[in-house]
């Protein structure tokens, strides 16, 4: 049980790392999934979100501690548990952040990490359905295309936004994101295209890979300051020890690396002390900087136009989607949670948007419940650059037992400002020309609260997550950092972390397509420096 690699983790940076590592045929890769296989009925159909974020078959179904911010709320905490990760549950909404994102990375002393740096790494693995272009690239193994229905409610919304300063775009993923465009998605032909189905099928069978499932990885093997293997438990309860002869690399998320660093001693001595954990490297960053989007979800009713409310909301609706989807792969069941995105400035003081909308024609009260039998149309607005700071922490000494996941969301006056902000800027939106034949009615948080304060405890009440986590094993070089520029522990040896938790700060929009640019320059790292 001996391996030049071990990845542990396979979503989505772990299935990019495992097919370029394996791609040298004379090094032997060894990837561990704690949870199963990525073959459930819903996962392939990009509205099966619904049915797998919350389910236990593939969900880790973490929950946040209770939230001052959001009212001592807890809220649920999706995490993928099978091949491809959170790649096979999410919104399938690819977007690369802002070119202000990744030079700011750089000015922070990550050299290699600024946008004209890592535009052609993006470019590398995309495969666009328009072809190669400045911005885009083709015949990679991640599919891009754009989106197989349309609504006129979503239609009008744009040309209301163009009313009130944002003006209508082609697409995001140039570099600057002002402006309102339709979301491009990780689709192939009306099907979720996840890192599993890109970058793990198509080399399964190579001779130097092996994936194991429902392997849980207790903690590292050690031998002094260096990483030489992991502990594993699978899903029977039986134990093994797997040994790397160069490297081990973590990407098991902004949640999972964190504890298993923590788990082997590597973190905040006082946490671990705590915790029953003997101190191999006090490291006092791992599981700090927890970042994530908020969204502050309003909701306006709407007339004269049909919403998926409805046509959820009847037999006959229902049956015309599936039978829709099933002959032409298009219509509702194509759908991510949202289709069409905004980005603009909060106020004149910002340098780049900092604030963005998921536009959804559709509306519930919160994820998981059923759609209002009425039509709506859902414009949840988030703030990009969020300065709360959260953090994941263990709980105990049990690998198998969730951290405590605390976000501390809204805790800060900028980010209540932005808040309200944003929800004073939707109903200028909402409010705009181009709407008013829908005869919109917000609904919520409703018309009736009015003042900062209002709009300000509203936010608590209706603030969800986006699931963005990042940041808890960061990128940099002080004292804080855990990770530096090509992604190597400080103070350890033979081991990386190579997923979204090394970014330093969050990028501006969805995360997933940011971690496959963060695996693949992974990859780069540890083939440049693996004898031929």
């Amino acid at each position: 049980m001996e391996f030049d690699y071990i990845i542990v983790g396979a979503g989505t940076a772990g299935c990019v790392l495992a097919n370029r590592l394996s791609a040298r045929r004379d090094l032997n890769v060894l990837l561990l999934e704690a949870g199963g296989k990525d073959d459930y009925f819903w996962i392939d159909i990009p509205v099966g979100y619904l049915y797998t974020i919350g389910n236990p078959r593939t969900d880790w179904c973490y929950a946040t501690e209770p939230e001052p911010g959001l009212g001592g709320r807890s809220i649920g905490y999706a995490r993928g548990k099978v091949l491809g990760g959170c790649s096979s549950i999410n919104a399938m909404i690819y977007m690369r952040g802002q070119r202000s994102d990744y030079d700011h990375w750089a000015a922070l002393g990550n050299r290699g990490w600024s946008w004209d740096e890592v535009l052609p790494v993006f470019k590398h693995s995309e495969d666009y359905q328009h072809g190669a272009d400045a911005f885009h690239g083709a015949g990679g193994e991640l599919r891009v295309e754009e989106r197989r229905v349309n609504w006129e409610i979503l239609d009008a919304w744009r040309a209301a936004a163009a009313e009130c300063g944002i003006p209508s775009i082609e697409e995001f993923n140039r570099g600057d994101n002002f402006g309102a465009a339709h979301f491009q998605m990780n689709q192939r032909r009306g099907r979720r295209w996840s890192a599993s189905k890109a970058f793990l099928r198509p080399v399964r069978r190579r001779s130097n890979l092996e994936v194991q499932l429902d392997s849980l990885v207790e903690g590292l093997v050690l031998d002094g300051r260096r990483a030489v293997g992991v502990r594993v438990r699978d899903r029977a309860g039986g134990r093994r020890t797997v040994r790397a002869r160069r490297e081990v690399v973590l990407a098991a998320g902004a949640i999972g690396s964190p504890q298993i660093l923590q788990l082997s001693g590597i973190g905040a001595g006082a946490l671990l002390k705590k915790r029953g954990v003997a101190v191999t490297h006090d490291l006092p960053g791992v599981g700090e900087n927890l970042q994530d989007h908020l969204q502050i979800r309003s909701i306006y009713k709407v007339r004269n136009t049909v919403t998926l409310n409805r046509r959820v909301g009847s037999w006959l609706g229902k049956a015309g989607m599936a039978l829709e989807y099933a002959l032409r792969r298009t219509g509702p069941l194509t759908m991510p949670p949202s289709q069409l995105g905004a980005f603009a400035k909060s106020g004149p003081e910002q340098a780049t948007p900092n604030i963005e909308w998921h536009v959804q024609p559709l509306s519930l009260d919160k994820f998981g419940d059923s759609l209002h039998p009425f039509d709506a149309i859902t414009p949840a607005v988030c703030n990009l650059r969020p300065t709360s700071r959260g953090h994941v922490r263990i709980k105990s000494a049990d690998p198998a037992a969730a951290p405590a996941i605390r976000l501390n969301y809204l805790s800060t006056d900028a980010d209540r400002q932005v808040a309200v902000t944003g929800l004073r800027f939707t109903r200028r939106i909402m409010a705009a020309p181009a709407l008013q034949r829908f005869a919109p009615e917000e609904w919520k948080p409703g018309p009736e609260l009015q003042t900062d304060a209002e709009l300000s405890q509203a936010a608590a009440a209706l603030g969800t997550t986006i699931f963005h986590p990042v940041g808890t094993c960061k990128m940099g070089c002080d004292q804080m950092a855990v990770v530096d520029p090509r992604l190597r522990v400080h103070g350890m040896d033979g081991l990386r972390v190579v997923d979204a938790s090394i970014m330093p700060c969050i990028t501006s929009g969805n995360t997933n397509a940011p971690t496959v640019m963060i695996a693949e320059k992974g990859a780069e790292f540890l083939l440049a420096v693996a004898p031929p």
